[in-house]
């Protein structure tokens, strides 16, 4: 049977600071979708990269007395080393200033658009955020500033080339409200709709090449740099190689089942709203799916590299010796498509009282009496009412995915896990495994066994449906649970749970205590 094909994209940062906690959020949620689709069964690709052309790249550069190249592509390094200390599953990595593709596929969009008549020449006077890199109406400002940052704007007095964005709000709007793009959640959704029936004014696509230093991509035939969100919003096409005759491109682009874009919900409106009208005017396929989520706060603040409450991400990498600590609070502790608090001492509470506590204790005790009691081989699986509610368990989680919360499948995970431990302290194995080295006769030690092998194999068989629920989330942890219990990594979902007969490794602990994060 043929794969679906999916694509799924990150945004793409600005690389003017290094990573902070906050972008990991966006990470660790695409690259859940990105495990669990593959678990479906799609062939998918999965796609992020870093927006090095921006003028607020520029602005950083001159500040730290650097050049603009290195200065970015030390920045854009330290981006793409956090996808891999994060185990993030991504295929490619798409950087604006240094892929030999992207002039060459930004310029194909340009020039699709000017084809079509959506490019003109204007005059424009604005108040412009190098922060959000976008011009603002004054009606937009909050008492004078920009909303987003809450600083002075620039005013910028240029000619530069404009796109008819105005052109294709109705077609927009007609697409999002028919479902054929999708934006998720709802309240999102809502919110660009909103912006679709106040109607869309032309928007400014070139600057001077004096205000941008000489950074960026030219605008074909002329010493302009086209507009940074023109040429950001493209690498989604460039890493597929477009106009390049590519499988690629026509397998995940033009045919791809799925072409789905995770965004911060201060981009929303560029991804949601200019991103399809230009791949309107140039004839080409909308994304499926937008994906918005919230900010990350601390105190109440969004998180932001200029803001200076940024938490380094290797940090608690770092502390706990894994990624699967920082994935599994981003993913649990902070609702999906909302903003939320991070804390330090919240993360060490979720690692010692769920993962280590709920998880990693159970997996311990269940093994260690398999072990002693059973040569480390799981006995037959009954039929009881706690391997029934794990038989239960992987459709919540898949549920929880459709809906857009992912804290809502972790939550259902740990709900399982809390009702496992009552049951295996409700059982109290350990008594019947010191009974069995005693004098008993046969009928009294096959009674015991019996009770025993099937309060063991319950635990288990509900560990190895954990291991795999938890295989999009925290992958690392996931994979050691399936080694511990003796069984393969499943390729797909729906491969059968089969413990019964496996030879158990306990092996270290799962998620060992730490002191402090």
């Amino acid at each position: 049977m043929k794969q679906s094909a999916t694509y799924l994209t990150t945004s793409i940062p600005y690389v003017n600071s290094s990573p902070h906690v906050g972008f990991a959020l966006e990470l660790v949620q695409a690259d859940a979708y990105a495990r669990h689709y593959r678990l479906l069964g799609r062939h998918v690709r999965f796609q992020c990269g870093t927006d090095d052309n921006s003028l607020k790249n520029v602005r950083a550069a001159e500040a730290a007395g650097e050049g603009v190249a290195d200065f970015v592509s030390a920045n854009a390094d330290r981006f793409e080393q956090l996808g891999k200390a994060l185990n993030i599953s991504n295929d490619a990595f798409v950087r604006t200033s240094r892929d030999p593709r992207h002039l060459a596929c930004v310029h194909s969009l340009w020039n699709a658009c000017a084809s079509r008549g959506d490019l003109y020449r204007k005059a424009y006077e604005g108040f412009y955020c190098v922060g959000c890199e976008q011009f603002y109406e004054p009606s937009e400002l909050d008492n004078g500033k920009c909303p987003e940052h809450g600083v002075e704007l620039e005013v910028i007095r240029e000619e530069n080339w404009f796109f008819r964005l105005s052109r294709y709000g109705d077609q927009i709007l007609s697409l999002i409200e028919a479902g054929e793009l999708q934006v998720t959640p709802a309240h999102r959704r809502n919110e660009i709709i909103a912006l679709l029936r106040r109607g869309l004014a032309d928007i400014s696509v070139s600057r001077s090449a004096e205000r941008a230093r000489g950074w960026g991509i030219p605008v074909p035939g002329s010493d302009e740099v086209i507009y940074v969100w023109f040429d950001a919003l493209a690498n989604y096409l460039t890493g597929l190689g477009h106009g390049a005759n590519s499988d690629t491109y026509r397998q995940f682009w033009e045919s791809a089942g799925d072409r789905v874009h995770f965004v911060g919900k201060g981009i929303s409106k560029f991804h949601a709203i200019y991103w399809p009208a230009i791949l309107l005017s140039a004839g080409l396929p909308l994304p499926s799916r937008i994906v918005v989520h919230g900010y990350l706060t601390v105190d109440g603040r969004k998180i932001g590299k200029s803001a200076g409450n940024g938490i380094a991400p290797d940090r608690p990498i770092e502390a706990y010796g894994t990624p699967d600590a920082l994935r599994y609070y981003l993913l649990r502790h902070i609702r999906s498509a909302d903003d939320g608090d991070f804390s330090e001492e919240k993360l060490h509470a979720a690692w010692s009282g769920e993962l280590a506590g709920q998880l990693g204790n159970l997996v311990s005790r269940v093994l260690a009496l398999v072990s002693s009691a059973f040569g480390g081989v799981t006995p037959m699986v009954p039929d009881s009412p706690l391997v029934g509610h794990a038989e239960g368990l992987l459709a919540k989680t898949r549920d929880a995915f459709d809906r857009y919360e992912l804290h809502v499948g972790l939550s259902e995970i740990f709900s399982y896990l809390g009702e496992a431990n009552r049951v295996f302290t409700q059982n109290a194995p350990w008594i019947n495994a010191k009974a069995l080295p005693g004098t008993l006769d046969a009928t009294e030690r096959e009674a015991i066994v019996s009770r025993l092998g099937s309060t063991l194999a319950e635990q288990v068989y509900g560990l190895a449906v954990v291991a795999r629920c938890l295989l999009p989330f925290i992958p690392a942890a996931a994979i050691e649970l399936h080694a511990k219990l003796g069984i393969e990594v499943p390729a797909h979902y729906q491969a059968p749970v089969t413990v019964s007969g496996a030879r158990t490794k306990p092996g270290e602990v799962l998620f060992p205590r730490r002191l402090t994060s």
